[in-house]
């Protein structure tokens, strides 16, 4: 089966996401590379132990991939509900 990207509704959101993504795990401590801000799943995962690979990952479990993509989704999203809510402050 071949990769999907998932991609955004708004495709010219992708650099500003990808500027987040790099953004948010340096600041808790990752190399975040802002060219390639992907990478930063590879150190996640042998942070929390997932013996992920570049390439094919489908012997994975749900919950594997989860710790992974949690980790860095969730933070996100933890950032852009802080900034919203900095904006509502200012109004």
């Amino acid at each position: 089966m071949a990769r999907r990207k998932r991609c955004p509704i708004v495709a010219e959101s992708r650099p500003a996401l990808d500027q987040l993504k790099s953004r948010v795990m340096a600041k808790q401590g990752y190399q975040a590379d802002s060219q390639n801000p992907d990478s930063v799943k590879y150190e996640v995962a042998e942070e929390v132990g997932v013996p992920l690979k570049h390439g094919y990952n489908g012997r994975l479990t749900s919950k594997q991939a989860g710790n992974i993509g949690g980790k860095i989704g969730g933070s996100m999203v933890k950032e852009l509900v802080r900034m919203a809510q900095e904006r509502m402050k200012e109004q």
